[in-house]
């Protein structure tokens, strides 16, 4: 990997925050495009059972829920698992060689199994026996309906096997299949928000390219989509070694480029001669996003979204810049973190805390984001097991720091 010359005055904490901005379409270029084409352009959409790829589209490109769970299902965006074996929402080009980059996570439960006797050979026989039984029923089955279905194909491992996370041998070969494209996982009621689901036969054609190419395609994406990240941050979302990363970075061409911090970027060719001639935007852009949005997840650097006066700011006592990971969703402005929010579903409105007096811009676009959640969604759960009652200490320190801030 070669460096590039930058101005590294120039390339400010400020400056690569709007850059970055820019680069994830939250700036309004992204308006009007398609569900396949924001997530091209933006970068998959984390899904853990919660509402953050209704917000991703509906931020970036004003997509309503009734057109993202459409598109769904006709397939022309899908929750897979793909890098790490984490899921996310992605466009239909990406199906085959996503599923190809999170292979190995889906072989990893095997072995918990071999520790406890089970033969891959065992397993190899019930995955054929579940296709077959999805392809014989005319609609999705659960796992609890494959498992009557199956009988005693589907083995219990006992006492042991539930203190190693695998009760019994199902779980595996429905990751297999899903890996392979054989089957894969339907929303029971459609939405994305939960996770409550189905399986169906699908037999996706394999992925064209070979597992270098397709890692050199995710680094090409995420830097992409990032506008630029550490050698560490790209590992982090791919999960590759340390050698597969460098080789990927180097099949693309990447470069590193110096900041003013010190500490360098990975960023492809073409990215650096955009930002050489990038200027922030003078104007507000404000945007309520979720705490897994890829503008924050994509690199896990939220530290770096707070204004150097903003870092020693406190919720419940916990430092906003210490985190690793946001406890909250983040209220932002051309890439600065400005403040934080929950929604509260018992009176239908947004807790919001802003660190400084909300400008006009803010306080319409918390109405907006309101009226949104309201219509579309009922509530805004960060996760699966998010609820409101877990998140009521949360709403009721947003509402105390706004009103110490009044």
């Amino acid at each position: 990997m070669t460096s590039a010359v930058l101005s590294t005055q120039t390339l400010t904490p400020e400056l690569l925050r709007a850059w970055a901005w820019h680069r994830q379409g939250l700036d309004g270029s992204l308006s009007g495009k398609t569900s396949e084409e924001v997530l091209d352009r933006a970068g998959w959409a984390r899904s853990v059972g919660g509402a953050n790829p209704y917000l991703t589209l509906f931020a970036r490109a004003g997509i309503r829920r009734e057109q993202v769970d459409r598109d769904v299902a006709e397939l022309r965006i899908h929750e897979l698992p793909t890098a790490r074996g984490c899921t996310y929402v992605l466009g239909r080009n990406d199906f085959a060689w996503g599923l190809q980059v999170g292979r190995d996570a889906a072989v990893a439960p095997f072995k918990v199994l071999a520790r406890l006797g089970v033969e891959r050979g065992e397993i190899t026989l019930l995955e054929e026996q579940v296709l077959h039984t999805l392809m014989e029923s005319s609609d999705p089955m659960d796992p609890k309906q494959l498992r009557d279905e199956l009988g005693e194909s589907v083995r219990s491992l006992g006492e042991e096997g539930k203190k190693k996370g695998a009760s019994t041998t199902l779980p595996t070969a429905l990751g297999l299949l899903q890996a392979d494209g054989r089957i894969r996982r339907v929303p029971v009621n459609g939405r994305l928000d939960q996770q409550r689901y189905a399986y169906t036969s699908w037999m996706l054609p394999p992925s064209p390219i070979d597992d270098d190419a397709a890692r050199a395609r995710l680094i090409e994406r995420y830097l992409r989509w990032t506008g630029g990240a550490t050698f560490k941050q790209s590992q982090w979302l791919t999960g590759f070694t340390v050698a597969q990363s460098k080789a990927a970075l180097v099949a693309v061409g990447a470069v590193e480029v110096a900041t003013a911090t010190g500490e360098p970027l990975c960023m492809l060719p073409d990215d650096v001669e955009h930002l050489s001639a990038f200027r922030a935007p003078q104007e507000q852009q404000i945007q309520l996003l979720a705490g897994t949005d890829s503008l924050v997840l994509l690199r896990r650097n939220s530290a770096d979204m707070l204004a150097e006066g903003d870092r020693g700011r406190k919720v419940l006592d916990t430092t906003l810049a210490l985190q690793a990971d946001l406890s909250d969703h983040p209220i932002l402005d051309r890439g600065r973190i400005i403040g934080l929010w929950q929604y509260d579903p018992g009176k239908e409105r947004i807790a919001a805390w802003t660190f400084d007096k909300p400008s006009a811009a803010v306080t319409q676009r918390i109405s907006e984001v309101e009226s949104w959640i309201r219509e579309d969604l009922g509530d805004f759960r960060s996760f699966s097991l998010d609820s409101p009652a877990s998140r009521q200490k949360r709403i009721e320190a947003l509402d105390k720091a706004n009103a110490a801030n009044a």
